[in-house]
């Protein structure tokens, strides 16, 4: 999936904002990202949640890609998920990756964030407003709001990501065919996978499910879940973590054969094929 990035005017947040953003990109392959150096492409995640014909054209979009990628025409529900999939994990990064990176929780608005229908290619204007602990240097900058602990910010990091999601949830549950428990099931699974992800990608996986489990040590609402790691053991006593997806991403509605290694639809026994695998 593809993000473009643009800068704002003058300002420090918005430059520190888009300096990590930058740096994401360049970390995680799947974050394919750019700079945009004028104009904006695409629609607003607003829009998406407030306009019934381009929350159409969203899905309608996904399904065209599982198409033209998989050779299967998928039903609308599907395409829905697998769109609110991809969206809730490019957000789960740009958020909880700045937070991870730097102890910083952005705030982005619905508006900031923009979606090229076509290409799948994303947007994000860095915005003017964070979250960081005391001693940051952009602690007493106007648009910053200072917390005095790691848990708090913590929180904020599960509050900014439920603000930034929850219009989107709302407008797409019908669509998708899914009540608030998957829907937000699917927006926790995406925050976990993607700080698992970029801890993969910097070579520190057991720091980031650390991490990830801070994060979510158990099921806070809105979440209905926790991190939930755990550990498979091979043949050779090497422990592979893993864990079960509370909202199906719904993958194996396209690859019956193949869903995902965090399916609940995949065995323990297949899981550890997989991870052992040549």
């Amino acid at each position: 999936m593809s993000l473009a990035l643009k800068t704002t005017p003058d300002g420090a947040v918005s430059r520190a904002l888009g300096d990590v953003y930058r740096r994401l990109a360049g970390i995680c392959e799947a974050l394919d990202a750019r700079v945009a150096e004028s104009g904006g492409v695409g629609v607003t995640a607003d829009r998406l949640a407030s306009d019934r014909s381009v929350l159409d054209a969203f899905v309608e979009a996904e399904a065209a890609r599982i198409r033209d990628r998989y050779g299967v025409a998928v039903r609308p529900d599907v395409a829905a998920s697998r769109a609110l999939h991809g969206y809730a994990w490019s957000v789960g990064v740009l958020m909880g990756g700045t937070w991870y990176l730097e102890r910083r929780v952005p705030r982005i608005r619905p508006e900031d964030l923009r979606l090229d229908l076509a290409s799948g290619t994303y947007e994000i204007t860095p915005g003017t407003e964070l979250a960081c602990l005391p001693g940051d240097p952009v602690a007493a900058l106007p648009g910053v709001l200072t917390l005095s602990q790691e848990d708090q910010l913590r929180a904020q990091l599960r509050m900014c990501l439920a603000e930034h999601m929850r219009p989107l949830l709302a407008a797409l549950g019908p669509v998708a065919r899914r009540r608030s428990r998957a829907l937000w099931g699917m927006v926790c699974d995406d925050l976990v996978s993607a700080l698992w992800y970029l801890g993969r990608m910097l070579g520190e996986e057991g720091a980031a499910i650390r991490a990830a489990t801070e994060v979510l040590p158990i099921p806070v609402p809105p979440y209905p879940s926790g991190a939930d790691f755990r550990h498979l053991v091979g043949d050779d006593g090497t422990r592979h973590a893993t864990r079960t997806r509370t909202g199906c991403c719904m993958f194996y509605a396209i690859r019956p054969a193949e869903a995902c290694s965090t399916c609940p639809r995949t065995g323990d026994a297949e899981r550890l094929r997989r991870l052992e695998a040549p």
